[in-house]
């Protein structure tokens, strides 16, 4: 397993943007996909986006995609999510997860660390 921390979250109007962060440390991070995902108030955790090892394949879910955008970088340890355009409806807390598979997905059953979220709030 790895031990991953989220940083970035906060208060934005929207139509804003936030990128957050998510520093990863263990021996087998750079072999692990990454994802992020949310949970919004009295909402089960909904799958965000995905990376692959290298970060050459990403995914996101339909309602984020052409706002949202998933990267890493391995000499770092640290995977980004940097979020545009956000709506009141992106207010949530995100976490990112891992996945020692290497496979980029949305079933987080498979993801097998996760880090302590942080909150994002969207609202004027």
């Amino acid at each position: 397993q790895v031990q991953l921390v989220e940083s970035g979250g906060g208060l934005v109007q929207p139509g804003g943007s936030l990128r957050l962060s998510c520093a990863a440390s263990g021996r087998t991070v750079s072999s692990n996909a990454m994802g992020w995902f949310r949970q919004a108030p009295g909402k089960e955790r909904e799958f965000v986006a995905a990376i692959s090892r290298r970060g050459f394949k990403t995914e996101a879910a339909d309602s984020v995609k052409g706002r949202f955008t998933i990267s890493r970088d391995n000499t770092k340890n640290t995977v980004y999510l940097q979020m545009n355009s956000l709506k009141p409806e992106d207010t949530a807390v995100y976490y990112c997860a891992a996945d020692p598979s290497g496979m980029i997905h949305a079933v987080q059953s498979a993801y097998n660390s996760w880090g302590q979220g942080t909150q994002v709030t969207v609202s004027s």
